[in-house]
Parts: structure tokens; C-alpha cells; sequence
């Protein structure tokens, strides 16, 4: 059985094995959606809510389901929940709801949440894959997140633009300006700038990355200096 350590799934999940950032599993809506970040809060609770419930489901049906049939029910379970956010978001959320229009029914087809399914939750414990799906949805959550506030900030001169679509009318005085009143940069705005923008994080956890292991390196060697290669010919007291 495939297992792996809490600390382990959390750090694969968050940086390691960041799907934003590695695979690109679901960069469609990663792009399509962080002009705004109420649409990107929207969209990362709905596709947590599906990544985490489907793989407790698939974690527990995973003896009873094999062969040629495993995909196809990994994907009904993952459309099952996704109708069931879809209809609870209407509900409560209808405004936003509208605003993502096509990508809330796209969680099906999201290449992170069937990853997950096939990967961990159908060969681990119902409670790792229950950690896995919620650190994985941090963690894509996090990009899109981070992406929507930069581009709203540098597109706008704002962040947290009708907020209220998601909180309620509480959340009406929540935005914050940037920049002068009437700013505008339309490349931000656009598609392009946000392929600028991931462009831009993806270097940065590269350069992270290469920082950490040129470190573990030079430890490593220092290591390897001090340690000396003792030779005894006679008993040791």
C-alpha cells in the first residue's frame, strides 16, 4: 500500500507537489478566474469542498472498486459532489455563482482533483486521503489566491473588490486601494497577464528551491569534512 507521513503529504501538497505550480492541473480556471480574488476564494472553496469529500469517498470504496471500472466511478463520485456544491452555491451564493458560470461544472474534468483520486485516496486510509485532499486544495488554492490579488491590484488598483458577493453585505466596505483612484492596466486584466504573473511564481519557487538545495548541499559536504575515518588495530576498551 502506498503510504506516506502527515509531513510529508504537507509539504508535497503545499510545495513540492504544488499542482498550480508543477503539474498545472487546472490551469484554465487558474488563469480564466484570478482576475478577481472573489472569484478566486469561490472557486478554491468549491473545488476543496470536491476534492476533499471525493476522496474520503474513493478512499472508502477503494477494495470494492478495480479494473476497468475504477476511472469511470472515480469521475461520478467526482461530478456527485460537484453537482452538490454547484446546487448549494446557487443557494447562497447565486451572484458569485454566475460570475464563475462554466468553471464550476469544469471541477469534474479538473486534472487535480482525479490526480488525487487515482494517486493516493484509492491505495490510503480514509483519513490521510482526507489530509491529502485538503492540503492539495490549500495548496492550489494558495496559487490562485495569490495570483488574483496581484493581478487585481496591478489591473485596478484594488484588492478585495465586492467581497460582498461571498460574505454578504459586511463585506461591502472591505476593499482596499491600491493605487490612485482610476487606474487602470489592461494587460493585467487579460489572460496574457496572468501567464506573466504564473511565469513569475513558477521562477520564484524554482529560485526557492535552488537556494534550499545548494544549503543541503554545502551541509552535506561540511559534514563529510568533519567526519574523520578512525583505524583501531587492538581492542577498545
Amino acid at each position: 500500500m502506498y503510504i506516506r507521513s502527515y509531513k510529508s503529504i504537507l509539504n508535497n501538497g503545499m510545495w513540492e507537489g504544488n499542482q498550480g505550480l508543477i503539474l498545472f492541473s487546472g490551469l484554465c480556471p487558474l488563469i480564466a478566474v484570478s482576475n478577481s480574488v472573489v472569484k478566486a476564494l469561490g472557486l478554491s472553496i468549491a473545488t476543496m469542498f470536491v476534492l476533499l469529500f471525493s476522496n474520503i469517498t474513493i478512499s472508502l470504496i477503494k477494495k470494492r472498486v478495480s479494473g476497468i471500472v475504477k476511472i469511470p466511478i472515480f469521475i461520478i463520485i467526482i461530478a456527485t459532489f460537484t453537482t452538490i456544491i454547484e446546487l448549494l452555491m446557487k443557494v447562497f451564493i447565486y451572484e458569485l455563482y454566475i460570475l464563475l458560470g462554466i468553471f464550476i461544472p469544469l471541477i469534474i474534468v479538473n486534472g487535480l482533483i482525479l490526480n488525487r483520486a487515482e494517486i493516493f485516496a484509492c491505495k490510503n486510509s480514509v483519513i490521510k486521503s482526507a489530509f491529502d485532499g485538503l492540503i492539495f486544495g490549500v495548496g492550489f488554492s494558495a496559487v490562485l489566491i495569490t495570483l488574483s490579488a496581484v493581478r487585481e491590484i496591478l489591473s485596478v488598483g484594488k484588492i478585495f473588490i465586492n467581497m460582498d458577493l461571498l460574505f454578504g453585505s459586511a463585506a461591502v466596505e472591505w476593499s482596499i486601494t491600491i493605487f490612485s483612484e482610476g487606474y487602470r492596466f489592461l494587460l493585467f486584466m487579460l489572460p496574457p497577464g496572468a501567464f506573466i504573473l504564473l511565469g513569475f511564481l513558477i521562477a520564484l519557487k524554482n529560485l526557492i528551491d535552488g537556494k534550499v538545495n545548494t544549503l543541503s548541499g554545502n551541509e552535506r559536504s561540511s559534514l563529510k569534512k568533519e567526519t574523520k575515518r578512525i583505524r583501531t588495530t587492538g581492542p577498545v576498551a
